[in-house]
């Protein structure tokens, strides 16, 4: 039997589609509205703050800090099932953004704290990689 393989975003799906193919080239990108200049994150066809169009796409250096997180412990999803635990984390980058990621490259999830320092590790795949973070 094959391994299980992680589920992977639809990039047919055209508001996301964009920050999706960025991450096949290793770019972590987020939307700005050029009219009130609100960060936008998730990607989304309007503004979450003044419901404008005029989205502008921008590049993250992709470091930030753990805003909250959580050790999984238990999965039910055959792929995340062989990673447990794994942590899971609201990232805050340094540009605005919130997303949620795993936390990658420790040796004990009890290491992982509000506060920390992270910066962005690829999963590579076929058509995108997967942004996760590491300790900085």
């Amino acid at each position: 039997m094959a391994d299980p393989t992680r589920p992977l975003p639809n990039l047919r799906d055209l508001d996301t589609q964009a920050f999706w193919l960025a991450t096949k080239e290793k770019r972590l990108i987020y939307q700005q509205c050029a009219d009130c200049g609100a960060v936008v994150f998730y990607p989304r066809r309007r503004c979450s703050s003044c419901l404008s169009a005029n989205l502008e796409w921008k590049e993250s250096a992709g470091e930030g800090t753990v805003y909250t997180y959580s050790i999984v412990r238990q999965s039910y999803h055959p792929f995340f099932r062989s990673m447990a635990p794994y942590a899971v984390a609201w990232i805050d980058l340094d540009e605005g953004p919130r997303l949620v990621s795993n936390v990658v490259g420790i040796d004990d999830h009890s290491s992982v704290r509000i506060g920390m320092r992270v910066k962005v590790r690829w999963e590579e795949h076929e058509a995108l990689c997967v942004p996760l973070f590491e300790p900085a």
